[in-house]
């Protein structure tokens, strides 16, 4: 920031507080013993032979959230470059709709308080250990919850689109899983959460009141060149990993 400008503030949520009880939604995380949960553990151990892979090399591509890298890493699936500042509409459409992702996934977290999966190992991790992560809890996935629910959000945008937006989407949240920092379960609620929070968003009128500026605004833009082919194809090739 230049000395003495200051910081816009964050966008307020669409949706009131409280409006959408992602908890009250949501099963339980599958707790220690069942059989849901020595899935999730199989899984983590078996997705730790990942690191060094493609896979793995995704997994820390999509470690960055916010507005600007994941329209970033949806523009292969978009089959267009999808730049913020070409596109402000959209920018600010999602960036008011990611308030109402963390506010919802703030709750939900702490309503389960679900400690993550490599505590009480030294397995690899696609991120740095570190106590804050270690604190920080696990259920569902934020990251998982925010890339559905901008995945949603785009694919109603560009229907056209739906299908590799949506599995974009998809794959975007079992990064998380990849890099041991989430259990699969936890990948799961956060779609889940992100379906709720899309279908709770489109009943307000603001929200899509932006919707429809964003899809004025994308069906304007001009033609550019879309995203660079080779670095599609290696997404494409890495997202077909099992």
């Amino acid at each position: 920031m230049t000395a003495g400008a200051a910081a816009e503030p964050a966008p307020r949520p669409y949706l009131a507080e409280g409006a959408l009880d992602a908890a009250a939604i949501l099963p339980p995380p599958p707790q220690p013993g069942s059989a849901a949960h020595a899935a999730d553990a199989a899984t983590y151990t078996a997705t730790r032979a990942l690191a060094g892979t493609p896979r793995w090399q995704l997994a820390v591509a999509d470690v960055p959230s916010g507005v600007a890298r994941l329209l970033d890493n949806f523009s292969c699936a978009a089959g267009r470059r999808l730049d913020p500042a070409r596109m402000p509409a959209l920018a600010a459409l999602l960036a008011r709709a990611r308030r109402d992702v963390v506010v919802t996934v703030r709750d939900a977290k702490a309503r389960f308080a679900r400690g993550r999966p490599h505590l009480g190992n030294d397995a690899p991790l696609c991120v740095a250990r570190s106590e804050a992560l270690d604190r920080s809890l696990a259920y569902p996935s934020g990251h998982a919850t925010e890339g559905w629910t901008f995945g949603l959000v785009l694919a109603a945008l560009m229907p056209e689109r739906a299908a590799p937006i949506l599995r974009r989407a998809r794959v975007y949240g079992e990064s998380r899983v990849v890099c041991g920092v989430h259990w699969a379960s936890d990948v799961e609620a956060g779609r889940l959460t992100g379906a709720a929070l899309f279908a709770a968003l489109v009943g307000d009128p603001a929200f899509r009141a932006d919707l429809d500026r964003a899809r004025a605004e994308l069906a304007a833009a001009p033609a550019e060149a879309g995203p660079e082919p080779g670095l599609c194809a290696r997404e494409d090739a890495a997202s077909a990993l099992p």
